[in-house]
């Protein structure tokens, strides 16, 4: 049986509803940890029925590092006027746009990373692995490590959020597509530095 601290508190980890809080905490069976799990699940699944609806409105949100000397912007979009003009929307293109200051993404999916990038990348892994003289399946393997890897750095929806390093910005976005109930894209993001 879940107690009310129980669901207060999940309330304020995933802000999900009380309904839902209490579905979770009961299907855990008072496991707060598993019923967070089950909770996101929920969320992904949410996401993924809104992620055909089109996304025309939202907001630009920027920002400005202290020291003045890089920032971004980043196109934030939504289904509706009423969500793009809500203060949580609007806090969450703040908190993109701190992110895309700090971690530099170059690409919005890891499946957007340029390939002649990554033919250079992987002749310069291939000949440090050449030099440990690595047999060729394992190295195989390595390759494919270090590209996925290489691939997640460079994106921005799995880079982990500086605010929260245990999330990416794709779980971030779709946290908050099941909390708001609308469809939420990254348009696109432009990263300055003097």
């Amino acid at each position: 049986m879940s107690t009310l601290e129980q669901i207060k508190n999940l309330r304020e980890r995933t802000g999900a509803g009380i309904v839902e809080v209490k579905k979770a905490l009961e299907e855990a069976k008072g496991d707060d940890n598993l019923a967070v799990e089950i909770l996101r699940k929920r969320g992904q699944e949410k996401a993924m029925k809104k992620s055909d609806r089109v996304a025309g409105e939202g907001v630009i949100a920027s920002y400005i590092h202290s020291n003045g000397r890089v920032g971004a912007m980043v196109k934030l979009l939504c289904e509706t006027d009423f969500v793009g003009r809500n203060k949580e929307f609007k806090a969450l293109a703040q908190d993109i746009a701190m992110h895309i200051t700090a971690a530099n993404p170059k690409y919005l999916k890891p499946e957007d990373v340029d390939s002649g990038i990554l033919d250079k990348e992987r002749e310069i892994w291939t000949a440090q692995l050449a030099e440990e003289k690595k047999p060729k399946e394992i190295m195989d393997k390595i390759l494919e490590g270090k590209e996925k890897k290489f691939r997640e750095e460079n994106a921005l929806l799995t880079q982990s959020f500086i605010k929260n390093p245990d999330q990416t910005i794709g779980e971030l976005l779709t946290e908050k597509i099941s909390k708001i109930g609308e469809n939420i894209q990254i348009g696109d993001f432009s990263r300055f530095e003097l």
